[in-house]
């Protein structure tokens, strides 16, 4: 198993792209510790693992509270024996469809400030006990990407922008640790978005599958496969760079 004996720790672990790259995690033989403001949903998760024979432990944490985020993470340390896999996948605000010249000020700046604090807040936490240890890896999520024409996105692509600003800094500081920062990129993941919104169908066709290469969008399985492996040590040469499962949206 790729990830025997390891501990990881998810932030947004009860949404659906932080849920499958939990079960994968624990496929693997990773031990998990789902965090995330709603603990019903982390609660569904674990038991999925527990029933599949993983281990799984969730808490109610606010991934944007710093009196929250560090003593987790020294509580989690100090009962697995340390942390080896960090990645924040919690959802961030957004204001789609308004034109920036339209837009608050307070719409457009949101999803950049929860990117930025929930980022560098939960990125700290496990630095401090992976550079103690003298190993660990750290992923995010989303990345950067081109604009989409007639698709007002407001802060959300400026918000994966300063994460990747963030995560090159990060490798930068963290490798001569033995600590690795990389970044999973999609084009978007149909399974992730709400069945309920307006125009899901023709959303999913025009924004996420038809700018593909490949004809098809990845899976929430395809992101947790390659979650498993970048967290790997069979990925051990891999920092300061991007993880692409976009189908060929987005071009390297």
């Amino acid at each position: 198993m790729l990830l025997e004996e390891k501990n990881a720790v998810i932030y947004g672990g009860g949404g659906s792209i932080g849920g499958a790259v939990a079960r994968a995690f624990a496929r693997e033989g990773a031990k998990v510790f789902l965090a995330g403001r709603t603990r019903t949903t982390l609660e569904e998760v674990a038991e999925e693992i527990r029933f599949a024979g993983g281990v799984a432990e969730t808490a109610e944490i606010d991934a944007l509270d710093e009196m929250a985020v560090d003593p987790h993470v020294d509580a989690v340390a100090a009962e697995a024996g340390g942390i080896d896999i960090s990645f924040n996948l919690i959802t961030h605000p957004h204001e789609h469809g308004t034109p920036m010249a339209e837009m608050a000020l307070e719409e457009f700046t949101r999803p950049v400030e929860t990117a930025v604090r929930t980022t560098f807040l939960t990125w700290r936490a496990a630095a401090r006990h992976m550079i103690r240890q003298g190993f660990g890896v750290i992923l995010a999520f989303g990345g950067s990407g081109d604009p989409m024409r007639d698709y007002y996105l407001g802060g959300t692509q400026v918000a994966f922008e300063a994460i990747e600003s963030m995560r090159r800094q990060l490798a930068a500081e963290l490798g001569p640790h033995g600590v690795r920062v990389v970044t999973l990129r999609t084009g978007g993941v149909p399974e992730s978005l709400p069945e309920g919104i307006d125009g899901r169908e023709a959303i999913v066709e025009k924004t996420i599958v038809a700018p593909t290469m490949l004809g098809r969008a990845a899976t929430l399985e395809d992101v947790g496969h390659v979650a498993a492996f970048v967290a790997s040590d069979r990925a051990r040469t891999m920092t300061a760079a991007t993880a692409n499962i976009s189908c060929g949206a987005l071009v390297d």
